[in-house]
């Protein structure tokens, strides 16, 4: 069983908590189970712009106020949109929880914005978008989802467009927050060295003068899927590659098996298959990875890497002859448990990060309503066959139902 306290407040925000030992440090979140998939067409990057806004003047602080109130402690505020969340997020002294539990429903609920601030802020988003544009290792990644999820929201940019970051103002975020705010689609999350009943009189305290509020927004559900193929011509010197397909949803039981066969083609770890191949042997690449991503209602698997222009032909025969490895032979028994070991060690650590760890609640009681303990999630890694990932690999791996995004250099070497 998973150490951890949930309860429901009246106004429907859900609180969690987990008390952990050897700390001084109280980690806390408002989640919102709202992003960018929610935006309007006209309102595209509104979510990240809104969550830039929260930081820029409430009912009761200047920006000034709101970014010196624990900065000023030794603390730290802070904030990230994604597809379907936004989080407002600290970590303080535990002493200064009070604090901490007050900016972040400040800041989610108050916010004024003012036009002068959302003009300043709007050049500041605009440098945001230049700097990921001039790096084409994350604008790839932007950009690849505009293929595989062509023609819907999950497509979008987060940060949006020039144009319309251009275009906001104050009323486009009042009715964007009033058409997306609901206290039952959010969750305060808490990790730390403190009780139950000192979380509960702080949070009460502040989280119980919030109104019910209610949206009767529905999400746009994802549409049908074609592979589509790009390329884009750049002022680089490598090429740059992004291959990538729909994936299992959040809710799909076949989610931990794939994402056990992700980590053997290409995880974050130096002996995955891709990286051993492109990297290790051939020497065509500094780093290669693959991903897995999972929506409510689909998922996201990808491949990222940059090679020499030269060896981009060859690079793709490559990785296209290691997804067909997984999909021809089934793993050795003795590869099989590795794998199963490495993801059961990689969960293990990133669990004892307090920060992720009450990130990961918040978005757990969200989507699930549960949170699951490692020993039920190692539980689902031990069963995973050697059968069941090869059949996965033909499944979703199929090379001609991937979407491909090259950046070449405009100028051949």
């Amino acid at each position: 069983m998973m150490d951890y306290e949930l309860w429901e407040l009246p106004n429907g925000i859900r609180v969690v908590h987990r008390q952990v030992s050897n700390t001084k440090i109280a980690h806390c979140a408002l989640m919102l189970d709202i992003g960018s998939r929610d935006e309007g067409t006209l309102q595209q990057g509104i979510a990240h712009f809104w969550e830039h806004m929260a930081f820029k003047g409430t009912q009761r602080r200047k920006a000034f106020h709101i970014i010196n109130r624990l900065e000023s402690l030794g603390g730290e505020l802070n904030a990230y949109t994604t597809k379907e969340k936004i989080c407002f997020y600290a970590a303080v002294l535990d002493n200064h929880l009070d604090k901490a539990v007050d900016l972040l429903t400040d800041i989610t609920f108050n916010s004024i914005f003012p036009d002068v601030q959302i003009n300043k802020e709007r050049q500041v988003i605009l440098e945001e978008m230049s700097m990921y544009a001039d790096s084409p290792e994350d604008a790839i990644q932007d950009q690849l989802d505009t293929l595989v999820f062509n023609g819907h929201q999950l497509g979008n940019n987060i940060l949006g467009t020039q144009e319309s970051v251009k275009s906001f103002h104050q009323t486009d975020f009042l009715d964007f927050v009033s058409e997306n705010l609901d206290t039952e689609r959010m969750v305060f999350s808490s990790v730390g060295n403190y009780s139950l009943k000192k979380l509960k009189r702080i949070v009460e305290k502040n989280l119980l003068q919030i109104d019910r509020i209610s949206s009767q927004r529905e999400r746009v559900l994802v549409n049908g899927y074609k592979p589509l193929e790009a390329i884009e011509k750049r002022d680089i010197s490598q090429a740059h590659v992004g291959i990538g397909c729909r994936a299992f949803d959040i809710y799909s039981d076949q989610k931990i098996p794939f994402f056990v066969l992700n980590n053997i083609l290409g995880g974050n770890a130096m002996n995955s298959r891709l990286n051993l191949s492109l990297r290790e042997n051939h020497g065509m690449v500094y780093n290669i990875e693959s991903n897995f991503q999972a929506f409510t209602d689909t998922g996201l698997f990808s491949i990222f890497y940059a090679t020499e222009p030269a060896n981009l032909d060859r690079s793709l025969q490559l990785v296209q002859k290691e997804i067909k490895k997984l999909m021809e032979k089934e793993l050795g028994s003795k590869q099989l448990q590795t794998a199963k070991n490495q993801i059961k060690g990689q969960l293990a650590m990133s669990e004892e990060n307090n920060q992720n760890f009450m990130l990961m609640m918040a978005k757990s009681i969200l989507d699930h309503g549960k949170i699951e303990g490692l020993e039920a999630v190692f539980d689902k890694v031990d069963r995973v066959t050697r059968t069941q990932l090869r059949r996965l690999a033909n499944e979703c791996l199929d090379f001609d139902q991937m979407s491909i995004l090259k950046y070449l250099p405009s100028i051949p070497a």
